[in-house]
């Protein structure tokens, strides 16, 4: 159950991780502009005043905002940093390199989705490594 779990959300890890950013930004807004515009935010017309009415819980809005806009920003930039390392190797048409960086170009596609790995295989296959 945990492996198909854990491979639906490797081949939806940037979506993910671009939803999880977003949510994060959003509490932080609602954290940061509840200490920072209170009096503009407490009359009833404003269109933040959902922000006022949570009051003191806005505090715990703003670590937990924090918090998932961090997890957020490093899922995306460990993916992104992980993709243009197999994409930029798997470019090369010299045996010798994708053999020096084989064990790495392996655990790095084992974090991204199904895609690479077909991309991986089928550049070993080109190039006869088996």
């Amino acid at each position: 159950m945990s492996g198909k779990i854990t491979r639906f959300l490797r081949e939806y890890v940037a979506v993910f991780s671009i939803i999880i950013t977003v949510i994060g930004l959003f509490l932080l807004f609602m954290g940061i502009s509840w200490y920072w515009i209170k009096s503009i935010i407490q009359s009833t017309t404003s269109p933040l005043y959902f922000i006022y009415t949570l009051k003191e819980w806005n505090a715990f809005i703003l670590v937990a905002g924090l918090i998932i806009f961090g997890i957020g920003i490093y899922y995306l930039y460990s993916f992104l940093k992980k993709r243009k390392f197999v994409i930029d190797e798997l470019k090369s048409d010299k045996r010798s390199e994708i053999l020096k960086k084989r064990a790495k170009l392996e655990s790095e596609v084992k974090h991204l989705p199904s895609k690479y790995q077909r991309m991986l295989t089928e550049k070993e296959d080109e190039l006869n490594i088996k």
